[in-house]
C-alpha cells in the first residue's frame, strides 16, 4: 500500500523542508489540498526539494477555471516534477463554487465529465500536433497555435478524480487514472457501496480496478508518542463532525444506522455551534472513519481498515519535531500491506 502525505497545515516558507523530509521517508505521494491555499503553487514550492515522490493536488477545485488554464497549469507542474505530477480534481459544493468562487454550477456531474475530456483532448492535441476540437456540451475548445503550445517532455498527467456519488464515481473509473475517496468514508461504505460500483464502470469501459489508482476512503490519525495520536485523533474527531453535517455525506452515516447524529451536527452548525459540534462524534463513531496508533503500530491499524479497499492511505504532513525515523519506519510497515 502506498502513502501519501499532505501539507494541508505546513507553512508555505517551510513547505520545501517538510516535502524533502518526507520524500527521504518514502512517502509515495506528497500532496496538498485547496482549503486556504492554492495547492498548484504549494507543489512548485515543494518539487525542487522531491526527488522520489509523486506530487499531487488533493484536489484543485475545477470549475472556477477554465480546462484550458487548468491544462497549462497542469503542463507547468509536469515538467518542474519531472512527469511526477498528478492532478486531483473535484467539483467541491454548490455554495462554495457559487458562493465563494463566484463560478458558474450547474449539472456537476456531466460538466465534470466533460471537463476531464477537455483536458485529455487539449493535452493530445499539444503531444500528437493534432487538431484541438473538443465540442462538449459544457466546454469548447477549437483554438490552438504553436505558439502558445507548451513546451513538455511529458505529454500523459495522471488525473485522479475525487467522487461520492455514483456519477462521478463512474466517471473516474471510466475516465480517469485514479479515484479520489473522501475521507468521510467507512470501509463498509467503501466495501458495499463504492467499490461496486467503481469496479461495474471500469469492466464496462473495457477496464480493470488495476487501471484506477484508489485514494483515501478514511482517515489515519498517527504520531511518534501518545501526546501526537492524541492530537491527531482530536484533530480527526473535529472534521468527521464536520463532514458529518453536510447532507450530501449523510448516506455514509445511514449505513451504520446514524442517521441522527447527522441531523445533530447539521443543526449545529447552522445555529453556529461549531465548537461543541466534535464532542458528538464519541470514539466508537470515530473508529468507523479513522485508523490510529503510534508510528510502530499503525500499519497494524492501517491494515485493518483499509487492506483491500483502497491503494493509496492519506496522512498528514507530521508536527515540526517529529520523530522522523520512525515516520519512515510506518511507511515502510504501511508499504508491506
Amino acid at each position: 500500500m502506498k502513502v501519501e502525505a499532505v501539507l494541508r497545515e505546513v507553512p508555505l516558507r517551510d513547505v520545501p523542508a517538510v516535502a524533502g523530509k518526507l520524500d527521504a521517508a518514502g512517502v509515495d505521494v506528497i500532496a496538498d489540498v485547496e482549503t486556504r491555499r492554492d495547492p498548484l503553487l504549494t507543489l512548485m514550492a515543494a518539487a525542487p526539494a522531491v526527488s522520489r515522490a509523486e506530487l499531487a493536488t488533493a484536489i484543485t477545485v475545477a470549475f472556477p477555471r477554465t480546462p484550458m488554464v487548468l491544462a497549462v497549469q497542469a503542463r507547468m507542474l509536469a515538467d518542474h516534477t519531472g512527469g511526477r505530477f498528478r492532478l486531483g480534481l473535484g467539483t467541491q459544493v454548490r455554495r462554495h463554487v457559487e458562493d465563494r468562487f463566484g463560478a458558474q454550477w450547474s449539472s456537476p456531474g456531466p460538466r465534470m465529465r466533460d471537463y476531464v475530456r477537455a483536458l485529455q483532448a487539449i493535452w493530445a492535441s499539444w503531444a500528437d500536433g493534432g487538431e484541438l476540437a473538443h465540442q462538449g456540451p459544457f466546454f469548447q475548445h477549437t483554438l490552438m497555435t504553436p505558439g502558445y503550445v507548451p513546451d513538455s517532455d511529458h505529454a500523459h498527467i495522471p488525473v485522479d478524480l475525487a467522487a461520492v456519488n455514483p456519477y462521478n464515481l463512474r466517471t473516474a473509473a471510466t475516465l480517469c487514472d485514479g479515484v479520489r475517496l473522501h475521507s468521510f468514508c467507512t470501509r463498509a461504505y467503501a466495501a458495499e457501496v463504492t467499490l461496486p460500483v467503481l469496479r461495474d464502470a471500469a469492466e464496462g469501459a473495457g477496464r480493470t480496478m488495476a487501471d484506477v489508482r484508489v485514494y483515501g476512503g478514511g482517515f489515519v490519525a498517527t504520531g511518534a508518542d501518545t501526546g501526537e495520536l492524541r492530537a491527531a485523533r482530536e484533530y480527526v474527531r473535529y472534521r468527521v463532525a464536520y463532514y458529518g453535517a453536510t447532507k450530501a455525506y449523510l448516506p455514509v452515516l445511514a449505513q451504520h444506522g446514524l442517521e441522527e447524529l447527522g441531523h445533530e451536527l447539521r443543526a449545529m452548525a447552522r445555529a453556529g455551534r461549531w465548537a461543541e459540534m466534535a464532542a458528538r462524534v464519541d470514539d466508537d463513531v470515530l473508529a468507523l472513519f479513522c485508523a490510529s496508533g503510534t508510528y510502530d503500530r499503525i500499519a497494524g491499524a492501517v491494515a485493518e481498515r483499509f487492506a483491500g479497499i483502497v491503494d493509496v492511505i492519506q496522512l498528514p504532513a507530521p508536527p515540526p519535531g517529529t520523530d522522523w525515523e520512525g515516520l519512515r519506519r510506518a511507511v515502510a510497515a504501511i508499504a508491506e500491506i
